[in-house]
């Protein structure tokens, strides 16, 4: 899904999950876009890695549908909770304790092949070694 621009002009995406049950509606540009190789990313996703962009709260338009939640420890230790859609089981969103102010929402869920790439990869040393990075990826281990 491509953005498109509101009343005011500022750029409108909206993220929903697989089944269209659960959709989050945001304005503006992310703050940051970036991938994740922690085993708890990987875990989440079912994949090697996550795929993600924060925007500030008050970039939330609206949130509409059911939606359920799951509260797990990240490698620091600190809670992140994960939003879901209870039909289809995509997960759409989260915040955490160190994203204080923040929603992260999977890039998979704007549907939008033109979004912008991930400019850092965090928990690099965790990567499968077959994933080789982008030239210029900003690695944090």
């Amino acid at each position: 899904m491509e953005s498109t621009m509101n009343a005011t002009g500022t750029a409108t995406r909206t993220a929903q999950c697989a089944c269209g049950g659960l959709k989050i509606t945001i304005t503006g540009t992310p703050a940051r876009v970036y991938a994740c190789s922690c085993l708890e990313c990987q875990r989440a996703t079912g994949t090697a890695f996550s795929y993600r962009a924060l925007f500030t709260q008050d970039a939330i338009a609206y949130i509409t549908g059911d939606r359920r939640t799951w509260r797990r420890s990240s490698d620091s230790g600190r809670w992140v909770e994960q939003t879901f859609c209870p039909t289809c089981g995509t997960l759409v969103y989260m915040d955490g304790e160190a994203l204080s102010g923040a929603v992260v929402i999977s890039v998979g869920c704007f549907a939008d092949p033109g979004f912008a790439a991930p400019a850092t990869l965090f928990r690099a040393a965790r990567r499968h070694h077959w994933y080789a990075l982008p030239d210029g990826m900003r690695v944090v281990d």
